[in-house]
């Protein structure tokens, strides 16, 4: 286990490997789960906001439910989520030309039209955040069989879980944080 600031981190994040494989995956993870992505109030309160700018991405019924539910959603173990559609793909995910599921938040971003990415726990899968009252858990969770093309992957390119994350961690705890993992992971690699 790592400690910095206060976040514990599992020795996952820099012992193992990851590199998502969309051509393998189709985009897996917007779909599966036992509920939409964790946000908070801040970003769901963002996600109302920048709705009418994604919409059109959007399919038909993902519109639908939203206009009848609301741009979020509560979840009894992870509190406010997005909505998904029968339990299956997150509404705010949609198919491109190869199959592939994509956030229209992150098209949106990529072409400069929204300052918002995606939420932080989209960004930073297969890591998954714990909050505490004193601190904060980081786990290693990729979810089996789904990523084993990404574990793969990963290992082939020497690239551990937490370079393959390095634009999602900073943006969640900043460039110190990131340093701060940095070296430890290699004094950890100069010790094996």
């Amino acid at each position: 286990m790592i400690a910095i600031d206060n976040v514990l981190i599992s020795d996952d994040v820099i012992e193992q490997h990851f590199v998502c494989d969309l051509s393998k995956c189709k985009g897996g993870c917007c779909v599966d789960g036992d509920t939409g992505a964790p946000i908070t109030q801040e970003e769901a309160d963002i996600i109302e906001d920048i709705y009418p700018k994604i919409k059109h991405l959007l399919s038909p019924e993902a519109i639908g439910l939203i206009e009848e539910d609301g741009t979020h959603t509560f979840d009894d173990e992870y509190g406010l989520v997005t909505p998904t559609l029968n339990g299956g793909i997150c509404v705010y995910g949609y198919y491109d030309e190869a199959g592939i599921v994509k956030c229209a938040m992150e098209h949106e971003y990529k072409l400069g039209n929204i300052d918002f990415k995606k939420p932080i726990s989209c960004n930073l899968f297969p890591i998954r955040i714990t909050e505490y009252d004193t601190y904060e858990a980081m786990n290693y969770e990729p979810r089996k069989p789904m990523c084993r093309p990404a574990c793969k992957l990963g290992k082939s390119l020497k690239v551990p879980v937490y370079q393959f994350l390095k634009e999602p961690l900073i943006r969640k705890y900043g460039e110190e944080f990131y340093q701060a993992l940095d070296a430890t992971a290699q004094a950890y690699y100069k010790d094996k």
